[in-house]
């Protein structure tokens, strides 16, 4: 179960969000995905970023929901991601300012919002500008200013995230995530997302130095291609167990990155698997879930589930919820089997966008 909706804006009351998170672990769940950045911001930071008097609900919440369950907390492995920070804009339409270059594409868990990326290809975010384009200044310590650093911004909404994937920021972050879950080893991290200002190699080195000082258990790396795995998988070798990538009917791996974690024995855990719930989503892309759904007479949320987890088996969906209901229907895929023909159609709609 994926925890953002619990947390950001849009989200329930506390008391609702932890019988959610209830239901999900008495219904089956067993894996509880979080992050530093699941909260809501409350003014415009000085820095760029999002203020907030919250820091930390998600996974406050997440710790508050498993010491008050009755169940057996030793068998939840619990997620957690650092890499990005939350953002709010002044202006509804997010940053802008005069000659940025701009990209449109998803956000860490959110599709189809705009990405600014300043002074860096579009092609490959990951590399410098070519020579022409303007890139940001350093600042005294030779990093860019936080102001210029790469921004997720959904569209029309004035709050995002900004990338910040620095190593001594990802290790400060997650000690404090260690803190906010009340454990003294974090089961699993993250990294957000791929920070342009910051060479991958450095990100993955923060996660291994996280290894290497046991604040985590195991590592993970999310919204990443398929050489930036390999570059995870060289350095951290049998501490690196998942891949976290975008993965529904309306976005279904055109990167070929699922197949590529299964020739190396990793797990594939796929946000927004029912196609995200901030932004609009290609809807065609469901119409064949919907028909297998109606002759079932059961929600397409629960066929889209229990299609993704044919894909692989060691592929692990993680949906959103607000409340009880939604979380027990997405829960319900588990025991749900697909016949041949009903996959042949769904396959065959998914292949024909």
């Amino acid at each position: 179960m994926g925890t953002m909706a619990l947390a950001i804006e849009g989200r329930p009351d506390r008391n609702t969000a932890i019988g959610t998170i209830h239901a999900a672990l008495d219904a089956g769940v067993r894996y509880l995905d979080t992050a530093w950045s699941y909260y809501l911001p409350s003014v415009p930071g000085a820095d760029g970023t999002g203020v907030a008097a919250d820091f930390g609900y998600g996974e406050l919440l997440v710790r508050d929901a498993l010491a008050s369950w009755d169940g057996p907390r030793d068998e939840v492995l619990v997620a957690t991601k650092t890499g990005y920070r939350r953002t709010i804009d002044v202006t509804p339409d997010g940053p802008r300012t005069p000659n940025e270059p701009e990209e449109e594409t998803s956000s860490p868990d959110v599709p189809g919002a705009h990405i600014t990326h300043i002074g860096e290809s579009a092609e490959h975010p990951e590399f410098p500008a070519p020579a022409g384009t303007s890139a940001p200044v350093p600042n005294a310590s030779g990093e860019p200013p936080a102001q210029s650093r790469q921004r997720l911004q959904a569209a029309g909404s004035r709050y995002g995230w900004m990338a910040d994937s620095r190593p001594e920021t990802m290790i400060r972050d997650a000690k404090e995530s260690a803190r906010h879950l009340g454990v003294d080893a974090l089961d699993l991290l993250y990294s957000h997302g791929p920070d342009p200002s910051v060479p991958y190699e450095e990100t993955v080195g923060a996660l291994k130095t996280l290894l290497d000082e046991g604040v985590i258990r195991y590592a993970g790396v999310s919204r990443v291609n398929n050489e930036q795995i390999d570059v995870a998988h060289a350095m951290l070798g049998d501490g690196l167990i998942a891949v976290q990538n975008q993965f529904s009917p309306s976005h279904p791996d055109p990167e070929g990155t699922m197949a590529h974690c299964a020739a190396l024995g990793l797990d594939f855990v796929c946000w927004s698997p029912l196609g995200g719930f901030l932004d609009p989503v290609d809807a065609r892309a469901y119409e064949p879930f919907k028909r297998v759904a109606a002759a079932r007479g059961c929600s397409y949320q629960r066929v889209v589930l229990a299609w993704e987890m044919t894909r692989y088996d060691r592929l692990f969906t993680i949906p959103s919820a607000r409340n009880p209901h939604e979380i027990r229907d997405s829960f319900s895929a588990t025991g749900m089997r697909l016949e041949d023909d009903e996959l042949a159609l769904l396959d065959a709609g998914v292949a024909g966008r």
